[in-house]
């Protein structure tokens, strides 16, 4: 089943973002076999992160929320409000994110 984890930063984390940016993106990889998108959100000019979204294809909330709190932006205090809400596929279209 899918679920997504929307995160929300705290304000002024853009320097534990960039410090823990390495191991993230480690801990990203190393759950390829759960992880089906994930992307920092951004302020309308792309200037800024505002937070992380992820959906992952776990068989529990507790999986979901395992992965979460797995995550070093979350272990290092970027992240102020983390939601998980399971989620059915309706339109699988990723040829219309290319280029994006």
């Amino acid at each position: 089943m899918l679920w997504t984890i929307v995160c929300e930063d705290n304000p002024d984390t853009a320097a534990i973002r960039e410090k823990h940016l390495a191991p993230h993106r480690a801990y990203l990889t190393s759950q390829k076999g759960i992880l089906v998108l994930a992307g920092a959100t951004q302020n309308d000019a792309g200037t800024e992160a505002t937070g992380s979204l992820f959906v992952v294809n776990v068989d529990s909330r507790d999986k979901a929320k395992a992965f979460s709190d797995g995550d070093p932006f979350a272990q290092n205090g970027v992240f102020r409000k983390v939601t998980i809400t399971r989620m059915r596929k309706g339109q699988w279209n990723p040829e219309a994110a290319e280029g994006a």
